[in-house]
């Protein structure tokens, strides 16, 4: 990628911050915006008002957890993974913990299932929000306090607004309270009256991009992306349909799995807002049947060391970003030989080296914002 005199290379080094760039353009993100976070850095050249090559550049905010995993028991090892996606941190917890089990041959108690089911998709709609509320107009201050309630929430269940620690190998830490959960089922209520607002607000700000930005579905493919990006690419893929886990077996005629062939930004945002509505139609069910299951086990006991057989386990779950993966290699030792985290948003920000050529400068702030990505998922 190398300049011409008809073209300026410009790096974009936290993006969030809105400074003026070597070009002169003004690259606008919404502060409050997930992507908008110092650790981003865009290198694109730009001849007159187009964008003609972007590169994405990662590893430059590597915590080297992967190795520290190494270092770890099991146990240490979710509480260490859920700071990764700080959006959805419960999501990379579990994904360890169902990898264990499956090494292990563990089958969670029923309660233990619905639990994990309802907070998935409970931080699927939290972090949904995250990206549509900047960009929602007169939608964003309900969007913004509804994202608050849910944290109020995952606070009241598991004392920690961000880091849950919630889940275990073999279910979770302890029963969630009848409170807690009509608290969930009022929040899954109050995201369905949001729901056509909150859609019609996103659409109003991302139908004039349409075209911008445009991911094909090859591409989308061939930069290993999952989630809104690959299905916006028409894609049509997810993981609680195609190979589920938790209790998404018991939910195929409630899971409604849309796909938008366009590939640009419309697209992505038009689906991060069907997300909402989905996820919480999800919820209420899980809500719902916690409900009838009334008292029961939600952990299976385990030795204070766990140890998991000599040998090589896989685990994934549809995250709210994407595929969130945990590849596991252990000696049957109490520390993983090898821990390694497979991450959304480490494909979806190296998709925008195909997507963005073309943009045009003004609409590069919107076309960035429109990929969910969360820089701890792209370099943990």
């Amino acid at each position: 990628m190398t300049g011409t005199a008809a073209a300026t290379r410009t790096e974009v080094l936290g993006v969030g911050l809105a400074a003026q760039l070597p070009c002169d353009a003004e690259l606008a993100l919404a502060p409050q915006h997930p992507v908008a976070h110092p650790g981003f850095t865009l290198v694109v050249d730009v001849a007159g008002e187009v964008v003609t090559a972007a590169d994405a550049q990662v590893g430059l905010m590597h915590r080297s957890a992967e190795k520290l995993f190494e270092a770890r028991d099991y146990r240490q090892a979710m509480l260490l993974a859920n700071r990764h996606d700080w959006l959805s941190p419960f999501c990379s917890e579990l994904t360890i913990a169902l990898a264990a089990e499956e090494a292990l041959g563990l089958v969670p108690p029923e309660r233990a299932t619905w639990t994990r089911t309802l907070l998935v998709e409970a931080q699927r709609v939290s972090a949904a929000l995250s990206f549509l509320a900047p960009v929602a107009g007169p939608s964003r201050p309900p969007a913004e306090a509804l994202r608050e309630r849910f944290a109020d929430v995952l606070e009241a269940l598991t004392g920690a607004r961000v880091h849950p620690g919630y889940a275990r190998i073999g279910g979770v830490a302890h029963p969630m309270p009848d409170d807690v959960r009509d608290a969930y089922g009022a929040l899954a209520a109050e995201c369905v009256r949001l729901a056509d607002p909150l859609s019609d607000a996103v659409s109003a700000y991302a139908d004039p991009f349409a075209g911008v930005a445009r991911l094909t579905r090859d591409d989308a493919l061939a930069w290993g992306t999952s989630g809104v990006v690959a299905r916006a690419s028409g894609l049509d893929l997810d993981l609680r349909r195609d190979d589920p886990t938790l209790a998404y077996g018991e939910l195929g005629n409630v899971l409604d799995v849309a796909v938008r062939p366009a590939g640009d930004v419309p697209a992505r945002y038009g689906l991060l807002a069907d997300q909402v509505r989905s996820s919480a139609r999800l919820l209420g069910v899980c809500v719902e049947r916690l409900s009838a299951l009334g008292d029961g086990e939600v952990d299976v006991p385990l030795p204070k060391v766990v140890r998991l057989p000599e040998g090589t386990t896989y685990a994934w779950l549809e995250g709210p970003l994407g595929i969130c993966g945990a590849l596991v290699v252990s000696t049957g030792e109490k520390s993983p030989w090898r821990l390694k985290i497979r991450s959304a948003s480490f494909a979806t920000m190296q998709a925008m080296t195909a997507a963005l050529p073309g943009t045009p400068r003004e609409s590069l702030g919107a076309a960035v914002m429109s990929f969910p990505v969360v820089m701890g998922d792209v370099d943990r």
